[in-house]
């Protein structure tokens, strides 16, 4: 979904005498399942997605059919500050992003939200971009989502869309980072330089 409530310039500066491109900036974002969907059926779907990741042989189609209407009702969940927080959140630093960067923001799940990075990506698109960059709050290497997952659907929408540029700012600089979290911190350290 586009950041509402944020006015952004559409386009950045380009080579001089070429046209204008249309920059997106797509924000990835892990996503968590709603409080307050029904506990039943989230003990079923993760009961199902363990069964279904570590079974070495092929799983029942039933069972990928029952876990895949699952997972769609959690996604398609309605979300409100109470009883999904982090995606308000989400949409909270989308937001900031946006007044920063002055370029469009639309936020995608990785899993448990909609809409998920394909359908973000897909969005982006279809308003015009020429120019995709996709990047993610998760900062350090070695996690699951950030190395691979969000890797892959750039990789598939680079296929889908391949008259549009798209980036993935990722990795961070493993100094960047720390400069960042120093500065927190030095919030709560009365006389740190």
């Amino acid at each position: 979904m586009k950041v509402p409530g944020v006015e952004t310039g559409d386009s950045v500066p380009h080579e001089k005498g070429k046209a204008q491109m249309k920059t997106v900036i797509v924000l990835a974002m892990h996503g968590v399942p709603p409080k307050d969907f029904p506990p039943k059926e989230m003990r079923e779907f993760f009961e199902l997605h363990g069964r279904l990741e570590m079974s070495p042989v092929s799983p029942s189609p039933v069972l990928e059919r029952r876990y895949d209407e699952l997972g769609d009702k959690i996604k398609r969940w309605p979300r409100t500050p109470l009883n999904d927080p982090y995606h308000a959140a989400s949409y909270e630093l989308a937001r900031a992003l946006q007044n920063e960067c002055h370029i469009t923001v639309i936020v995608g799940f990785n899993e448990f939200c909609s809409p998920d990075i394909d359908e973000a990506i897909a969005q982006a698109v279809t308003e015009g971009a020429d120019k995709i960059i996709v990047i993610t709050s998760m900062m350090t290497r070695g996690g699951e989502h950030a190395e691979r997952d969000i890797a892959l659907a750039v990789s598939r929408a680079r296929q889908k869309f391949p008259g549009v540029e798209m980036i993935y700012a990722w990795p961070f600089e493993t100094a960047g980072i720390a400069r960042f979290l120093a500065e927190h911190i030095k919030r709560y350290i009365p006389d740190a330089k």
